[in-house]
């Protein structure tokens, strides 16, 4: 039995979207649990007129966080196998059948990770996908750690780690996936579970996610050596090499600049790959956008690095403060 779980707040019309792309499945599942945290929009009327083509249970708990709400569905899923996704996403329409495959065919695997990409609707949207998601060809699958809008373990998986840890809000998948990867070693790999989502809608909305998943690290304690290091870059190195330029010639600026597009090669070759997708409708990219996807990608860098920045050491203050309430093994940091 193959129970599929999400949770959700305030999704409103964005939750047809992944309910339609569920009625879509080459496999259905045998139901499919979801948790409301409280919505006060019309986002549980929209489920529940899907009640008639899915086998749906939906429970409301105000308050939840995505934790809270992913553990209370997990536990209320009557499967074994548990497929996880999350509102705001669409699912490919092999999605469920391939990731639960590796669960379905062999008893010894106990978790699977899917993968996602980004379905932007513009051409902002196409350059913050290329600036700040991987490609499927860079994904290492043995040290790839998925995140919980795809992915499918058995459910005494879930209980043997604990579950997700109800104390973050944000940074909870991550968390979660090392515990199942101290405890089960490498995932399954499963590349053509694929979900799409849309990427953010502008730079503020952008810079406030990065923002929040930052002050997730600190909470967590998590990345310390790259944070310390994006430190490093932009409060020692920038302005050393500032002064320096300042004394030099017009040899030294060049070489910088060489440097800092070095730092956007990764971007630069995702948006060249990006540009030959056509956006919604089968509109293509002209001239101009393409032009300004290049010009936006460097300022993307930028605001995404200064919201972690201002994110990170909140997350520390909040850990410090709250230091009693951790649980001790989320100080483990022997995956991180």
């Amino acid at each position: 039995m193959i129970s599929l779980i999400c949770t959700v707040y305030n999704e409103g019309r964005a939750i047809r979207d992944l309910l339609d792309s569920v009625l879509s499945q080459t496999l259905l599942p045998d139901e499919v649990v979801i948790v409301d945290g409280g919505s006060v929009d019309d986002t549980v009327e929209h489920i529940l007129a899907y009640e008639r083509w899915l086998p749906l249970r939906v429970i409301v708990q105000p308050g939840a966080n995505i934790s809270q709400g992913r553990n209370r569905a997990i536990a209320e899923a009557r499967g074994e196998i548990i497929a996880i996704t999350d509102a705001g996403v669409i699912l490919s329409p092999v999605w469920l059948e391939e990731i639960t495959r590796p669960l379905r065919q062999d008893e010894s695997v106990d978790v699977v990770s899917g993968f996602f990409v980004a379905a932007p609707w513009n051409a902002f949207e196409m350059a913050l996908g290329a600036a700040t998601l991987p490609d499927l060809s860079e994904i290492n699958p043995q040290t790839f750690l998925p995140s919980s809008r795809s992915l499918a373990l058995r459910k005494s998986a879930w209980k043997a780690v604990g579950g997700y840890p109800e104390w973050l809000d944000y940074c909870e998948d991550l968390i979660f996936d090392f515990e199942l990867r101290k405890r089960y070693g490498y995932f399954a790999w499963a590349p053509t579970a694929i979900v799409e989502f849309r990427p953010r809608r502008s730079l503020r909305e952008f810079y406030w996610q990065y923002y929040r998943y930052a002050r997730g690290d600190g909470k967590a304690d998590l990345w310390r050596h790259r944070h310390a290091i994006r430190y490093g870059s932009y409060l020692i190195a920038a302005p050393l090499l500032a002064v320096l330029g300042y004394k030099q010639n017009r040899a030294f600026w060049l070489l910088a600049g060489f440097g800092f597009l070095a730092y956007l090669k990764r971007p630069y070759t995702r948006l060249m790959r990006a540009w030959e997708r056509p956006l919604p409708g089968g509109i293509p990219l002209y001239f101009f956008e393409k032009a300004m996807t290049v010009g936006v990608i460097p300022l993307i860098r930028v605001v995404g690095d200064v919201a972690k920045m201002l994110g990170y050491p909140m997350g520390l203050w909040w850990r410090w403060r709250h230091r009693h309430k951790i649980p001790p093994h989320a100080t483990d940091r022997d995956v991180r």
